[in-house]
């Protein structure tokens, strides 16, 4: 994403071949992959998670290598990174053993405005390709008239 824009409502910018390059040299582990099977789980530990903080999940995507959420009533979003992480390996381990599965930390935004929390919910939904594990709270997603 271009971070200079800081608008949530575009701004993405192509793969960077160099900056994967660099990351696969510096990986300590093979990557971990999550079929439809693991997804399903990890989607249901953020849900749990958000359940148990309180916290609005307006919606989530889980990928094969990656997740996005947006959540709201969160004031420490390290934290639910964090919460995210460890509930979904709880679940995860159960299945398949403890291993290595995160990247340290993760990416967060404020969004304060309506139209940037529609933007990145409907790029969440929509923006990811075919669906995996989604959740969606189906009045955010809705067109605003």
């Amino acid at each position: 994403m271009d971070r200079t824009r800081g608008d949530h409502c575009g701004g993405y910018r192509e793969p960077s071949v160099g900056l994967e390059r660099y990351a696969r040299e510096v990986m300590l582990h093979d990557p971990y992959l999550l079929d439809q099977r693991r997804a399903s789980l990890v989607l249901g530990a953020i849900q749990e998670v958000c359940t148990f903080r309180s916290w609005e999940l307006l919606t989530a995507h889980v990928r094969t290598n990656h997740v996005h959420c947006v959540v709201g009533d969160v004031i420490h979003p390290s934290r639910a990174i964090a919460d995210f992480k460890a509930y979904a390996s709880r679940a995860l381990n159960a299945i398949e053993g403890n291993q290595k599965r995160w990247a340290r930390g993760g990416s967060t935004h404020t969004l304060e405005a309506p139209h940037t929390i529609r933007a990145a919910v409907s790029y969440v939904v929509d923006g990811q390709g075919e669906g995996m594990a989604v959740y969606a709270w189906h009045r955010v997603v809705q067109p605003h008239p």
